[in-house]
């Protein structure tokens, strides 16, 4: 659950720090994958691995597409919140319209293997997600860090008045940015087909969650969302099993309050 946190709160706090949007439709992105894995699963045979491979070009061109409408329109940042929430409505009833509002569960043979680490069962679906999150964050760090294209990317992001002045071009790279953060998501979209029962409510269940995750790391960061991501999963599943399931949702919260109070201190 942690490594699934992360791997959605990566492309959601790339967005937000360095393209200061706000971007909901991330969510929408995330469940649109999950179902068109679940499809392409359950109607063709498609191993969810190769639907990946199938999903990841075309929702990239989804998020060209939509960074490009945002950036002709000039949306700022509160305005990028409420047009992209309208667009995660949008896709929530295509859903509902295509697979209707009952649950889907995709039968997978990595649900049925399973290996054992330190004690526990563990199902090669939930080391599939951890793998991919590790693999995701490992290669924005690479980008970010590492390549010409990444320091230009953080450069934009302080100063893009300045990383203009010195020949950076900002608008093919906010809509290359859009492309990896909208793949990133089909990435997340094929793991939460992989492990969770689907429906089309959920969407709108796990933007509190993510948003505590984002707001608990650092904007723009590579390893900080699924560090978050892995706090509050362990956390949630220790308080279920130690105290009760319905005291969970709390968790992410509490550790966000806690989290801000201690930087407010500092600062």
């Amino acid at each position: 659950m942690g490594a699934l946190y992360g791997l959605i709160g990566l492309g959601l706090g790339l967005g937000w720090g360095i393209l200061k949007q706000i971007n909901l439709s991330h969510f929408a992105w995330v469940f649109l994958s999950a179902y068109l894995t679940y499809e392409l699963k359950t109607r063709f045979g498609i191993d969810p691995l190769l639907c990946l491979l199938i999903l990841l070009p075309v929702f990239a061109l989804l998020g060209v597409l939509l960074q490009a409408l945002l950036a002709k329109f000039s949306i700022t940042p509160f305005n990028s919140l409420m047009a992209t929430f309208g667009l995660t409505v949008s896709v929530e009833a295509f859903i509902q319209l295509v697979w209707s509002a009952d649950f889907r569960r995709m039968n997978s043979h990595y649900d049925e293997l399973k290996f054992r680490l330190f004690g526990v069962i563990v199902t090669y679906s939930e080391a599939l997600t951890m793998f991919l999150s590790v693999l995701c964050c490992l290669g924005v760090w690479w980008v970010l860090y590492k390549t010409d294209t990444g320091k230009a990317l953080r450069a934009s992001a302080e100063d893009p008045d300045i990383a203009r002045a010195f020949g950076i071009n900002s608008s093919k790279l906010s809509l290359a940015l859009a492309g990896a953060c909208a793949a990133l998501a089909c990435c997340a979209g094929v793991c939460v087909a992989l492990t969770f029962t689907l429906a089309p409510s959920q969407i709108f269940a796990w933007i509190g969650v993510i948003f505590a995750v984002v707001m608990m790391g650092k904007l723009a960061s590579a390893w900080a969302p699924l560090i978050a991501g892995l706090v509050i999963g362990v956390s949630e599943s220790m308080t279920m099993a130690l105290i009760a399931p319905t005291w969970a949702p709390l968790v992410s919260f509490t550790l966000l309050i806690l989290i801000l109070l201690m930087r407010r201190s500092h600062d």
